[in-house]
């Protein structure tokens, strides 16, 4: 089997490739990676040499681009992760959002129309469902509840979503979609809650925290996301939604508080900070169809992820502080495009 991964450069993207080829050894992996600002060349340098990987410099909306990728390698699986995802850059640039989210998708399923493939997996995410009220904690939201995106970026995940949908039923393309709650661990772009708030904790910088810090997200560990996706290519149906979640809801500042005391740093370091407009109040996913179809429930607490999340970010400071220099950037510069 030959599995393309877009947006492999990225967090999730570069740790579901290093799952795919530990636990699946007759599978090659392919990737394609625009190296925007959150792509990080660096995160899959130690796959150097791996005969069965192969990268891609190249954009998902580019149409010439994806067609001279998919009639070279002709793959099997395509897993959709390339995305822009920041919402407080949505709130800025909302036009990059439309352009890579849903053009880009759209063009994928058009490459895969015309070079069909056993599977095409968009990965989504929780906030397409919009917020939950903070004070009613026994509200979840299934695969079935209604899209109400909150920002540009949630509202381009959920038009992708969508878009994804009707080229099944239109076109026969045979999708499957899952929407996570908030994933934490290794490479993570340090713009993120826990990888900024570590970074500045080790900078002895202040570590911002909107409005109260009231507003809720459950966390899910990067690996508890990647064998959910491996089981969902196997054994998920096609034209399903399919919720992964955490299972452990924390408000903001409760997250920032539980890195600060990993690192042994006093919470003086919290600064609170305006909040984003719009901010959606808490996220909370069903995760009953996962843990009924796929078998799938997490298995790394929220406790022991941020141990491992932290010890892994004092053991690579030349990642993250190559990304905070910029000198990562020069080293995206050097891949050649498609």
């Amino acid at each position: 089997m030959k599995i393309l991964v877009t947006g492999g450069a990225g967090f999730i993207g570069s740790n579901f490739i290093y799952y795919l080829l530990e636990h699946r050894p007759d599978t090659d992996v392919v990737c394609i990676d625009k190296l925007t600002y959150a792509g990080n060349v660096a995160s899959l340098k130690p796959l150097e040499g791996e005969p069965r990987f192969r990268f891609y410099r190249g954009d998902i909306a580019d149409a010439a681009a994806v067609e001279e990728l998919f009639s070279r390698e002709r793959p099997d699986v395509v897993v959709n992760f390339a995305a822009e995802s920041h919402v407080d850059r949505s709130i800025d640039s909302p036009q990059v959002f439309l352009q890579t989210n849903v053009l880009g998708t759209g063009t994928l399923l058009d490459a895969c129309r015309k070079y069909p493939v056993s599977r095409f997996h968009q990965v989504s995410t929780d906030e397409v469902y919009g917020d939950l009220p903070l004070g009613r904690r026994d509200l979840f939201f299934t695969e079935d509840s209604p899209l109400k995106p909150s920002s540009p970026y949630s509202a381009s995940k959920a038009s992708a979503d969508v878009l994804c949908l009707s080229y099944l039923r239109t076109y026969g393309v045979p999708v499957t979609i899952s929407r996570s709650s908030n994933n934490y661990g290794p490479r993570q772009f340090p713009e993120k809650l826990i990888p900024l708030a570590i970074a500045r904790a080790l900078n002895d910088r202040p570590v911002p925290v909107y409005g109260t810090g009231e507003n809720v997200r459950d966390w899910l560990y990067v690996t508890d996301q990647c064998r959910a996706l491996d089981l969902l290519l196997d054994q998920g149906e096609v034209g399903k939604v399919y919720n992964f979640g955490g299972g452990e809801a924390r408000s903001n500042l409760e997250v920032v508080k539980a890195v600060l005391s990993a690192l042994s740093v006093p919470d003086s370091l919290i600064e609170y900070v305006p909040d984003r407009k719009g901010h959606d109040l808490r996220y909370a996913l069903s995760c009953a169809r996962a843990e009924k179809e796929l078998g799938w429930r997490p298995a790394v607490s929220f406790a022991d992820g941020i141990e491992r999340t932290v010890r892994w970010y004092l053991e690579h400071r030349d990642w993250w502080e190559n990304i905070l220099s910029g000198k990562y950037l020069k080293e995206n510069s050097l891949v050649r495009r498609i």
